[in-house]
């Protein structure tokens, strides 16, 4: 009797909560903004992120908060949205911050730098390590407010019209590459093209550049670069967990009700462990279907990893040297990475090589 009491009560108090949560949205503002985006809406996971936090803030405030998100161009170009954020033409964006790096090294950081973070150890290093708090004061001078925003997880190393053997083959090669992967690699003799991600096969059909990179296998699939380059090099070293973030207008984000606030950073949670999702659900049968119409899938030789290692290390110890900005945050960022590398050794790497090679072997007594 007492137990059947009990769920009585429970159900009762269920119901009540159920009743009193449109009460309290009825209380809350009709809010409207516009997003503006980096990418195309043809990409559909990269760009799909910040519909999936529109949807998601709408059904969880019962159409009260609306986010009406518009693509690369529509409002602003894809390069033009932390100004048009900064400055409130719209009240949130949708991109990569190290697309900034031409106003402070520091933005790259907060995506990916070459050999620097996988996808798990970013997300670890944003929520866990530190990260986010020292962005957050970073962004401020921006008058932003920053939210992870998703995760590709670790990319190609692009396409390429000839084969890439040795450093030499890197001379004078004008490549497409963001971020700050294309300054490690000037260090080699690359000249590197910061072009958005719409405008890179026009640009790699007439020539204009001799290799490009994007994201992976599905994006690049959909964009037809395997159409107008032959070899598909990996990995991407210098995004080996590339976060793409939601930009919020600090005003606009300080006026918001404790809320609407929690509600947009819970959406923006679910949408960074979706895209990643998604991707590593999209793009194996994507690569199969590239190998499978010609495309040349090649590594990157170490002759050459070594040779960007060395470069990209020299670099980061230069920029910290002249950017205090860039070293407040670079510092705690190595030892975290290097911290990371370890226990992934003992873990993680060591429990995926053995996979591979237990998956190969059964493959081998297969035939």
């Amino acid at each position: 009797m007492e137990r059947r009491s009990f769920i009585k009560q429970a159900g009762a108090g269920v119901a009540g909560a159920a009743v009193a949560a449109p009460a309290l949205a009825s209380d809350l503002p009709t809010i409207k903004w516009r997003l503006a985006s980096s990418f195309p809406k043809s990409l559909d996971t990269i760009f799909g992120a910040a519909e999936v936090v529109s949807k998601r803030v709408a059904a969880a405030t019962g159409g009260k908060f609306q986010i009406q998100v518009f693509s690369a161009g529509e409002i602003v170009p894809g390069p033009g949205v932390l100004d048009a954020v900064k400055d409130g033409t719209v009240e949130v964006g949708h991109t990569c911050s190290y697309y900034f790096v031409g106003k402070d090294p520091t933005f790259a950081l907060e995506t990916a730098v070459p050999f620097g973070l996988n996808s798990r150890q970013q997300t670890a290093w944003m929520m866990e390590g530190g990260g986010l708090e020292l962005f957050r004061e970073f962004f401020k001078e921006y008058n932003i407010y920053q939210i992870p925003c998703g995760n590709t997880g670790a990319q190609m190393g692009g396409w390429f019209r000839k084969e890439i053997k040795t450093v030499e083959d890197l001379k004078g090669l004008k490549f497409r590459c963001g971020g700050f992967a294309g300054q490690v690699l000037s260090k080699l003799g690359v000249v590197p093209q910061q072009i958005p991600g719409g405008d890179i096969y026009p640009a790699l059909e007439k020539g204009t550049i001799d290799a490009a990179e994007w994201i992976g296998p599905y994006d690049d699939q959909k964009l037809g670069f395997n159409k107008v380059a032959k070899y598909y090099y990996y990995p991407g070293f210098w995004e080996g967990g590339p976060q793409i973030t939601l930009y919020v207008n600090h005003k606009q984000w300080s006026a918001l009700p404790k809320e609407y606030q929690t509600i947009l950073e819970d959406a923006c949670l679910y949408a960074h462990a979706e895209m990643q999702a998604r991707y590593d659900v999209k793009n194996p049968t994507a690569l199969k279907q590239l190998v499978g119409s010609g495309t040349q899938l090649r590594p990157f030789p170490n002759e050459i990893m070594a040779a960007a290692y060395k470069a990209a290390t020299e670099l980061y110890d230069e920029t910290a040297e002249k950017n205090p900005k860039f070293k407040k945050i670079y510092e705690p960022w190595k030892k975290f990475r290097d911290e990371q590398l370890q226990w992934f050794a003992v873990a993680e790497n060591r429990f995926d090589n053995f996979m591979q090679a237990a998956r190969s072997a059964a493959a081998k007594n297969k035939k």
